[in-house]
């Protein structure tokens, strides 16, 4: 029976060589070598201060692992990586349970996750633990396009003082469409790791209308060529859809400015709003998974919320 303990940065190129492995098979890709060798999943979440991370051992040997990630009130768990040789043995279970121990840990009060909605096994494990699917998540892209960029739209070119400001704005936006929701610790990561950088709207001098924290780079979760939306939000109300397209607009200037081709990013179907106003840019799917929620509970994925992500 596998046992469970936390991952330690010694373990990470066992670790990211699993996931690759794991996903590659999965996906059926012909060179499971080189298999996402453009990105990191792992090093980034395990020098990020809101991410645990768990592995399952057999007779002392690394044959799985899982990430957890809390954003405030939320927490999502994953990628779940299992070596290809052990799948169905039981490897998968211990690591939810774990992740599962940390949201109890954390108090969060949102549970969730992203998976393959045509996998009935991943479904059917999660289900165990009271995830329920609901709504797909569209993983979409559209090409990059040069433009210019508004003063004071990067949160990495600030002093910490004014980054404060920028995190407390970011903060009161989250709040707005999910009590407690955060997304500080992801802001902070990117600019510490520089995996990219945190968008930034502004609706008059002080006034923080919408973020966008993006990834670019092979040290990131993008692949090559891409700038990848974690998470993005605008204040809703009047005026959301013209806040989205803007912050979409100016995601792709951003790309063009540091060389990436594309701009990609998810956004749940339970959002329609913002799913059919990406549709009419011209952003095109490129896969998609199911949102599974502890409970079945909603958190923010209902109509009238302009916000990205994909769990993933």
């Amino acid at each position: 029976m596998p046992t469970t303990r936390p991952l330690v940065e010694a373990d990470l190129p066992v670790t990211w060589r699993i996931a690759r492995a794991a996903f590659g098979t999965f996906m059926g890709v012909p060179d499971i070598e080189a298999h996402w060798l453009d990105r990191d999943l792992h090093t980034n979440r395990f020098h990020s201060a809101n991410v645990e991370a768990v592995i399952a051992e057999e007779d002392g040997v690394i044959v799985g692992s899982n990430f957890a990630t809390r954003w405030g009130s939320l927490g999502f768990f994953g990628p779940v990586s299992i070596r290809p040789d052990r799948w169905d043995g039981g490897c998968a279970q211990p690591l939810v349970a774990a992740a599962c121990e940390m949201f109890e840990r954390w108090g969060v009060t949102h549970q969730c996750l992203f998976t393959f909605p045509h996998s009935t096994k991943h479904i059917h494990l999660y289900g165990k633990f009271g995830f329920y699917p609901r709504f797909l998540t569209a993983v979409m892209a559209r090409p990059a396009q040069a433009g210019e960029l508004p003063d004071y739209s990067r949160y990495r070119e600030f002093i910490p003082t004014v980054r404060e400001v920028c995190e407390a704005g970011a903060k009161t936006l989250t709040d707005g469409v999910y009590d407690g929701l955060d997304l500080t610790g992801e802001i902070r990561a990117v600019a510490a790791q520089e995996l990219g950088d945190t968008l930034l709207l502004w609706d008059g001098p002080s006034s923080l209308a919408g973020f966008a924290v993006c990834h670019w780079g092979p040290a990131s979760e993008a692949g090559a060529g891409v700038l990848y939306i974690k998470f993005a939000v605008v204040r809703g109300g009047t005026g959301a859809d013209a806040r989205f397209q803007t912050l979409l607009d100016r995601a792709g200037a951003l790309a063009a400015s540091v060389g990436m081709g594309a701009v990609l990013a998810g956004v749940n179907l339970g959002r329609e709003e913002a799913y059919l106003q990406m549709k009419a840019l011209g952003f095109r799917t490129q896969f998609q998974g199911v949102a599974m929620h502890r409970g079945n509970e909603p958190g923010y994925c209902r109509p009238g919320v302009y916000a990205l992500d994909d769990w993933r």
